[in-house]
């Protein structure tokens, strides 16, 4: 028996979810999927002691989902060394490089749902298309820290900076999107047979089509066996270019926040609403 809806949220004529309240629309929320960075930590940092403790107690209470362009190695620098190894884990679902990748944990170890891997010809094609975009609109004479063009196996992302830029020079290259928006525009006409989608403070996602995160959402509904009503997701680039969108296009409630201090009181929000159950089951894998 499903348990007693609590959790309420308030919903705007777009579909955003402006919060949590008590007055308004009753909805059970089953399941909460994060996007991470720039949601639950910052660009390419670590999760915060604050923010881990939070997820942790959503845990006890729903299944969580994180939802990003990072690679697997890069969610366990910035969020399972953080996370207690406990039961509640079981509950979490990590979906990499934007939702082309499913882990669960299982008997002891993340093990691996689904990989969608791009071919070798399709990675030639993304990378040519990327590098000639940068070429063309003056990136390639940036001051960058790492490589800029990254193969994740399931996706090609361009970071302009590179991988291991500092964040205020992240934050500082493009906060307006615009020439993040600029490359994305060269580039999604030449790679119409991809998925390319402006991802984090510096980057472009490029993926197989239709393999994007409303993907992955659709994978984790039938892992859970939930409705979309019961899903709410928490991002920071709902736009209409952003590689958060396609979770909002298929209909899933959502809260765009401006960063993981707000991610913060979203979540504190949720907890004071009484989210989900209030035990873990008694059949959780630890």
């Amino acid at each position: 028996m499903n348990p007693e809806p609590r959790a309420t949220l308030t919903v705007v004529e777009d579909g955003t979810v402006t919060g949590v309240t008590a007055e308004t629309q009753r909805a059970l929320v089953r399941a909460v999927i994060f996007d991470l960075d720039d949601t639950l930590a910052p660009s390419k940092s670590r999760l915060a002691d604050s923010t881990a403790a939070l997820v942790e107690r959503l845990l006890e209470n729903v299944d969580v989902c994180i939802i990003s362009g990072g690679s697997f190695d890069q969610f366990k620098r910035q969020v399972l060394q953080y996370l207690p190894s406990s039961p509640v884990l079981a509950r979490l679902h990590l979906m990499p490089t934007c939702g082309t990748e499913y882990y669960r944990w299982r008997a002891g170890s993340w093990c691996q749902i689904y990989s969608e891997v791009l071919g070798t010809s399709a990675k030639q094609l993304i990378t040519s298309v990327l590098a000639a975009g940068v070429r063309e609109l003056g990136f390639d004479d940036l001051r960058t820290w790492g490589a800029t063009i990254e193969d994740r196996g399931t996706q090609i992302t361009y970071s302009a900076l590179g991988q291991e830029a500092p964040i205020d020079a992240k934050m500082a290259w493009d906060p307006d999107g615009s020439k993040r928006r600029r490359l994305h525009a060269y580039a999604a006409p030449k790679l119409s047979d991809f998925e390319v989608r402006v991802g984090g403070s510096t980057s472009i996602d490029v993926t197989n089509k239709g393999i994007d995160k409303a993907y992955g959402v659709t994978k984790l509904q039938h892992e859970l066996h939930v409705d979309i009503e019961e899903l709410l997701f928490l991002g920071d680039r709902l736009d209409v270019d952003g590689n958060d969108y396609p979770v909002k296009a298929m209909g899933v409630k959502c809260i765009e926040v401006t960063g993981w201090r707000d991610t913060e009181r979203q979540i504190s929000s949720l907890l004071r609403a009484g989210i989900g159950v209030d035990t873990v089951p008694d059949d959780v894998e630890n």
